[in-house]
C-alpha cells in the first residue's frame, strides 16, 4: 500500500496522509512518537529541543527548527493527547501558522501498521492567503517524510 492523503476545504489547512508500515505497531509508534527520532524522517526539521523532562507525557514541550518553503520555522508542540502505540497529538499556538499534528496507528490488515499523519490549522494574516499552496507543499512533504519513516523502519531489524 502506498500513501494515501485527504484534503479537507471546509479547514484552511487540513491534510491527512496516511502509509503501510511493514513493522509491529509497537516499533512503528516507538520510532514516531520520539520527538528526538524527528530530524531522521521528517525531511524538514533542523532540531529538537526538549523544554521540559523526559519522558514524552501530556504537557510535554518540545521546541522544533524546520525548513518550510523556503522559510525557517522555530515552534513549540505541546503533547495534548499519548495512548502509547495508539495515538499522539500534539499543537502549537505559536507563529503566524497554530496547528495541530496528530499520528494514529493501527494494525494493518494482513500485517505490519497503518499509520496516520494529519495537520491541521488556520493560518492567520498572509498565512491565510497562501493556505492552499502551504496544504498542496504539507501533502508533498508528508508523503516524502511517511515513506522515509517507512524505509527506515522496514530497512533496519532492529533500529
Amino acid at each position: 500500500m502506498g500513501v494515501a492523503d485527504a484534503y479537507d476545504p471546509a479547514v484552511p489547512v487540513d491534510v491527512r496522509t496516511e502509509i503501510q508500515i511493514n513493522r509491529a505497531r509497537a516499533d512503528v509508534a516507538e520510532f514516531a512518537s520520539d520527538p528526538d527520532n524527528a530530524p531522521r524522517w521528517y525531511e524538514n526539521i533542523e532540531s529538537v529541543e526538549w523544554k521540559t523532562s523526559r519522558p514524552l507525557a501530556v504537557g510535554a514541550r518540545i521546541a522544533f527548527v524546520a525548513r518550510f518553503l523556503g522559510r525557517r520555522l522555530a515552534y513549540t508542540y505541546e503533547i495534548t493527547t499519548l495512548v502509547p502505540g495508539e495515538r499522539l497529538v500534539m499543537s502549537t499556538q505559536e507563529g503566524p501558522f497554530p496547528m495541530e499534528t496528530s499520528y494514529d496507528w493501527a494494525d494493518a490488515p494482513e500485517s505490519g501498521t497503518h499509520m496516520t499523519l494529519r495537520n491541521h490549522g488556520e493560518p492567520s494574516g498572509f498565512g491565510k492567503v497562501s493556505a492552499p499552496i502551504m496544504a498542496r507543499a504539507m501533502r508533498r512533504a508528508n508523503r516524502k517524510d511517511l515513506n522515509r519513516l517507512k524505509h527506515i523502519l522496514e530497512s533496519s531489524p532492529g533500529r
